[in-house]
């Protein structure tokens, strides 16, 4: 899509990545730090994953080889680098028989103290505008306790589970209903992952879906029926998010039309937007 900028927006959009080992996906902000308009903050507490965020995203990242959460000692259950299984919080054993290969993907090779942090208390983080988390089910608790740097922050994507793979685990309705009493609107689910139930397989492939829902990427908006409530750099930048990241114009012209009503932009600013669009499709 074309490049959207505006000059009065601060420099760089701070992206924060918690739990940012590159996991087959390519990341929703990729196109912001590629048009040069955001700053990555990437977390991630294990060193195995550090080398390959490190050449996937060089200079325009700050990593963080830590291990967010509400700043107590926590056991680290440590699984396959690969399964992405590795979590603050103990597997679901009765969760994972349920589903097709998650008794491998979650088996647990070690488990070993560590310290966590609270966000709120990393002094040198800038307040963030855009938040992704994939933590393996500690993203709420992570939220809960990074308010104050959280307080700018137009978009956020988590992951969310609908059968908890991990005890303790916030389900996706204690998520959302915790979302929406910050002031944060559901926009679009980016995935819906759906599983096969134990023992039944199709297509004699396990991964292969039945209908079970298992987890989703969503991303959240602040609420754009409260736009009132956001200053004009946190519209700029929802505006430029909803643009390069989220794939959708008619937020963002809706976000670039209340700029418009306080005179940051001139009379007509959200059509023209639209219109060079719909040229550029063509």
């Amino acid at each position: 899509m074309k490049s959207l900028k505006f000059p009065v927006v601060d420099p760089l959009i701070q992206v924060m990545d918690v739990g940012a080992a590159a996991i087959a996906e390519t990341p929703m902000y990729k196109g912001l730090l590629d048009a040069g308009l955001a700053h990555l903050h990437a977390f991630e507490g294990d060193a195995r994953q550090i080398a390959a965020i490190k050449a996937a995203y060089g200079d325009r990242a700050t990593i963080h080889q830590a291990f967010l959460f509400d700043g107590s000692l926590r056991p680290l259950h440590i699984a396959s680098p690969a399964s992405g299984m590795t979590s603050l919080l103990k597997p679901r054993q009765a969760a994972l028989n349920f589903f097709n290969g998650f008794d491998r993907f979650g088996a647990i090779e070690a488990v070993e103290d560590v310290q966590t942090c609270r966000l709120d208390d990393l002094g040198a983080l800038p307040r963030i505008d855009l938040l992704k988390m994939d933590i393996q089910g500690a993203e709420l608790t992570v939220m809960q306790h990074g308010q104050d740097r959280l307080r700018d922050c137009v978009a956020v994507q988590l992951e969310v589970s609908y059968i908890c793979l991990y005890e303790d685990q916030p389900s996706f309705g204690d998520v959302d209903v915790w979302m929406r009493a910050q002031g944060y609107a559901p926009h679009r689910f980016l995935d819906v992952k759906r599983w096969s139930i134990a023992p039944t397989i199709f297509q004699n492939n396990f991964r292969v879906p039945g209908h079970q829902l298992l987890e989703s990427d969503i991303v959240y908006v602040r609420d754009p029926l409260a736009l009132d409530r956001l200053s004009d750099v946190q519209l700029e930048k929802l505006a430029i998010i909803a643009h390069h990241c989220l794939t959708s114009p008619d937020l963002c012209a809706f976000v670039l039309l209340e700029l418009v009503r306080r005179g940051r932009l001139p009379e007509g600013h959200n059509r023209t937007y639209l219109a060079e669009l719909a040229g550029s499709a063509r």
